[in-house]
């Protein structure tokens, strides 16, 4: 398949409002790709490419080669072309890797030219996100969205699986399960405002876990024999950084095994630090373990909680479990949340005990309760400091994702600012800069951050109708991704109460 036949779809996504519509150019698309290249059309589609890290940013592409009069580029040598640039480093890799970029983007069209450009840095605008690549796989293969949504969360993504389901149906998804050494979507929490609350959320009146929540680094670890393999929330290999978190779950008894938890560093009292502590720290950081999804050669993730509790707590060392009771009671579950906040945690989280794990998935199962209000946010745009503050990039401009992947302005900080952090940010932002308004620097909606605030308030200067009050910093969150932040929704539900 040429590459162009994709950026021809992508713009014609792009220029469609129609969800259905967007699924049918996609789903299209995937059709003609076929098997052996399902996996790359997708993840192409879905605006990014396979590849991690390429070593490419917006200075790599500021002068484009000439470009080809017409489309010869197969999707299997652009894939390579990229793959070769992940090989590349040392002395020279600079100029090696720039070579072998406009080679690639001499052999492009205009058009794929932009759509590289727009794949190597993310900023394809064109709202297929990954809802919309799930159902359009299905719509490809003529299987449910469901059977396709539940295997691509067992294979890590929608892309892993397109191939699968272009060529075997939904026979050949269903046999897609939970394996070792292939990470797997975590299940995420639904927030609430307060203990009470989520208990509601969990059924009133039923025994319920009640776990602390860790402010730390999502960790799935995977064992067979005495090989670990470590990866974060975004599926990405951090083995190497943690070996103490490896040597910890080698302590596990079970051949083969998938753990669900966090990492932090601790201070000497055995209280958490904070998290830019754990997100910076080169070792020393320790597990704590919420979950298990596979041992022995067993898939766990269909049986409800407190059987999973009960497997975990039978291999793992209690030091390396997260702290739990399990109650009917609410002032228990008030007392419990207490005595973890008194601990230095960030919360509590409350689950059912009926509940599977439902990977990727965000759900009432898990209800997480936090005592200040936060919010994930994307940095939109940054303006210079004035005062003692003049020559960093200081105030930031915050922004709430909305379905289609843009987002909108919900206001404006300084707040919680450390001069290390302005030193930080301000080389940060620079190396995303995407163009100036006076002395507002706008950047590409790539980085996170954490956002505490007081409260919501109707806003007419803002588009979306809400800005929050007192925001202030809590700390950049680099383990999160744009695709990970709070969306426009979720702050709506707050703003309803």
């Amino acid at each position: 398949m040429l590459l162009d036949e994709l950026a021809a779809t992508s713009e014609q996504v792009a220029a469609t409002r129609s969800r259905r519509e967007k699924v049918a150019l996609l789903a299209d698309a995937l059709r003609r790709a076929g098997a052996d290249e399902a996996e790359v059309a997708a993840t192409y589609l879905g605006g990014s490419i396979r590849q991690r890290r390429t070593g490419v940013g917006w200075r790599s592409l500021g002068t484009l080669p000439a470009p080809a009069s017409a489309p010869t580029l197969t999707l299997p040598e652009v894939d390579a072309a990229l793959e070769h640039l992940t090989t590349l480093s040392g002395p020279g890799s600079q100029g090696a890797r720039q070579t072998a970029l406009d080679a690639l983007l001499g052999r492009a069209t205009a058009r794929e030219q932009q759509y590289l450009a727009g794949l190597l840095t993310g900023e394809i605008r064109q709202g297929a996100l990954a809802g919309l690549l799930v159902d359009a796989v299905a719509a490809a293969a003529g299987v449910s969205s469901t059977v396709v949504r539940r295997a691509a969360m067992l294979a890590g993504s929608a892309p892993a699986i397109a191939g699968t389901a272009l060529t075997e149906g939904a026979a050949g998804l269903s046999a897609v399960t939970v394996r070792v050494f292939t990470p797997v979507q975590p299940m995420l929490a639904a927030s609430a405002p307060s203990v009470a609350e989520a208990l509601d959320k969990a059924g009133p009146g039923r025994p319920v876990a009640i776990e602390a929540k860790l402010d730390g680094i999502r960790i799935q670890a995977h064992k067979r024999g005495d090989e670990v393999r470590l990866y974060t929330r975004s599926l990405d290999e951090v083995t190497d950084r943690l070996p103490e978190v490896a040597r910890a779950v080698r302590r596990i008894d079970a051949e083969t095994l998938i753990v669900d938890g966090e990492a932090l560093a601790l201070d000497a009292s055995g209280r958490p630090r904070l998290f830019q502590d754990t997100a910076s720290a080169a070792g020393g950081l320790v597990p704590f373990f919420f979950d298990v999804l596979f041992i022995d050669g067993e898939p766990l993730l269909d049986l409800p909680l407190v059987d999973r509790i009960d497997r975990l707590g039978e291999v793992a060392p209690v030091e390396l479990m997260v702290q739990r009771t399990i109650t009917p009671f609410p002032q228990v579950a008030e007392a419990f949340t207490e005595h973890v906040l008194a601990q230095g945690q960030e919360g509590v989280v409350v689950k059912s005990l009926d509940a599977p794990y439902e990977a990727g998935r965000r759900g009432s199962g898990w209800v997480k309760v936090k005592p200040v209000h936060t919010l994930d946010l994307v940095v939109l745009a940054v303006e210079w400091g004035s005062g003692r503050r003049r020559g960093w990039l200081s105030n930031i401009h915050l922004g709430a994702r909305n379905a289609d992947g843009t987002f909108t302005m919900l206001g404006k900080t300084f707040k919680g600012m450390t001069d290390e952090m302005l030193r930080w940010q301000t080389e940060r932002f620079l190396a995303l800069e995407t163009h100036r308004e006076g002395h507002v620097v706008h950047v590409r909606p790539e980085q996170v951050v954490e956002i505490a605030f007081d409260g919501l308030q109707r806003s007419t200067r803002y588009p979306g109708g809400l800005a929050l009050r007192f925001a202030r910093v809590v700390g950049y969150r680099d383990d999160k991704t744009a695709a990970e932040a709070d969306t426009l929704e979720t702050v709506r539900a707050l703003a309803r109460g």
